[in-house]
């Protein structure tokens, strides 16, 4: 049997390749929009892609499934009652899909939606017992799929979904099972994951505590309590999934603009999406931009502050970091990218054309400020796990992943300081602020890991 993992960094999404070098056959399941490595694999080990597998209708990225299928001709199959509109193959459960060794079944696991089915992988030249289980986002490490996402009026019907299909459907099977989720650290899609990528069933038993709640009564409390944040993007990504993405060679194509032209587009209602890091946008940027560093989890910043739609002007350091954020965002649905500033802010500065700054602290700079009275407002915009196991007595908390839905206008005649865990996230709501028009916005360079090195205090 052949057998490979991939992980997507900062989106924190697995795919996998499954299939038999003999009989030289493969699926893809679950596989992301840019679908180069899935190919190149496959020629390298001289597979041929005969089936595409999706084990539900994601909501945190774009499925690359009919990338797929428009290279390798291979049928895409999904659950039999999820309601998409494109030509696929339904599952059912107990449906076997052959690939010369390997032997995937097919098992209906609702719960983080409600058309979510699990492939249980069996290598037959190993034996008849399976050897692992492809969970979807029914199970991670660490923790399991989110149920909020097919709306609250399913709430409780998706627990209770998720429930049976934890501890009935994957509770017939031995500890020694090997589970591969469609997840890992960094998705949104759970609230706990592990940065560990694979685990067997009777570790998760032993030490998941969401698989430790034995009645669905003490389930019930742990999961129907507080969810992380849905970013802005997750209801256009569903409904592009459902529909079926249209293809990555048939988007808009995008081009260097000069600095008439980026004017011109921003006057139009284009957002300008700088992603240079932090000290380079506090020091010289172009007003009423928005700043997500070039980092892997760009996808999912930007689905917190940009609406999805939004046309988009990038501002890069070069040509290698423009290709990654236009892959990223792709993956995430934001295609509206209309072009970018040819020559960076160099060119803008050149064109006399003006700049804004935000103004980037120390820790120190901040202590002095809250001694003497200043600022009006401490932003801390952290999650709340992370507000919880400390910040600063004077900060007020609004999380980031709020912010960038909140009516913004109370902050605009303040003088607000933001703080983060790193400074990364307090440049995206300095600049969001900005945008709205707050005029004095300072971020805290370093965030929270700066400020307990300094050995300032902290309040719990």
């Amino acid at each position: 049997m052949f057998f490979k993992q991939f992980f997507n960094e900062g989106l924190g999404c697995c795919s996998y390749m499954v299939g038999c070098a003999q009989a030289g056959v493969a699926a893809v399941v679950d596989p992301r929009r840019d679908i180069g490595d899935y190919l190149t694999l496959a020629h390298q080990e001289g597979l041929r892609i005969t089936h595409i597998i999706d084990t539900h209708v994601h909501a945190d990225h774009i499925t690359g499934s009919q990338e797929l299928q428009r290279v390798t001709e291979a049928p895409i199959y999904i659950h039999a009652q999820a309601p998409v509109k494109y030509g696929h193959q339904g599952l059912q459960e107990g449906e076997e899909i052959i690939l010369g060794t390997a032997r995937l079944q097919i098992l209906d696991t609702p719960g983080h939606t409600p058309h979510s089915v699990s492939v249980l992988v069996t290598d037959a030249s190993r034996g008849r017992e399976p050897w692992l289980v492809l969970t979807g986002d029914l199970l991670f490490v660490g923790d399991v799929g989110r149920p909020d996402l097919a709306g609250a009026e399913k709430l409780e019907e998706q627990v209770e979904n998720l429930y049976h299909s934890l501890y009935d459907k994957l509770g017939r099977f031995p500890g020694r099972l090997e589970i591969y989720p469609a997840h890992g650290h960094g998705s949104l899609c759970g609230r706990a994951l592990s940065s560990k990528l694979s685990s067997t069933l009777g570790f998760e038993r032993h030490n998941n505590p969401v698989l430790q709640k034995g009645s669905l009564t003490e389930f019930k409390t742990v999961m129907m309590q507080e969810f992380p944040a849905r970013p802005k993007n997750f209801t256009h990504i569903i409904a592009t999934n459902l529909a079926g993405p249209p293809l990555v060679d048939q988007q808009r194509p995008f081009r260097p603009l000069n600095v008439p032209e980026v004017k011109a587009k921003l006057e139009s209602g284009h957002v300008l999406l700088d992603t240079r890091e932090e000290a380079a946008f506090g020091g010289a940027h172009i007003p009423g931009s928005i700043n997500i560093g070039m980092s892997p989890p760009i996808g999912n910043w930007a689905g917190m502050v940009l609406e999805p739609g939004t046309p988009l002007v990038l501002l890069v350091d070069n040509q290698e970091k423009l290709r990654e954020v236009v892959r990223q965002l792709y993956r995430v649905g934001y295609d509206a990218i209309d072009g970018y500033l040819s020559g960076g802010i160099k060119a803008w500065e050149m064109a006399a054309q003006p700049t804004a700054f935000l103004p980037q602290l120390t820790p120190r700079e901040l202590a002095d400020m809250l001694k003497s009275g200043k600022p009006d407002l401490l932003l801390d915009v952290r999650t709340p796990t992370e507000w919880r196991q400390g910040h600063i007595a004077e900060a007020e908390h609004a999380p980031l992943s709020q912010l960038g839905q909140t009516d913004l206008s109370p902050f605009v005649g303040k003088r607000v300081v933001i703080m983060c865990g790193n400074g990364y996230r307090a440049n995206i709501a300095g600049s969001l602020l900005m945008r709205h028009g707050a005029k004095r916005v300072m971020a805290v360079a370093g965030g929270m890991v700066s400020w307990r090195n300094a050995g300032l205090p902290l309040v719990t």
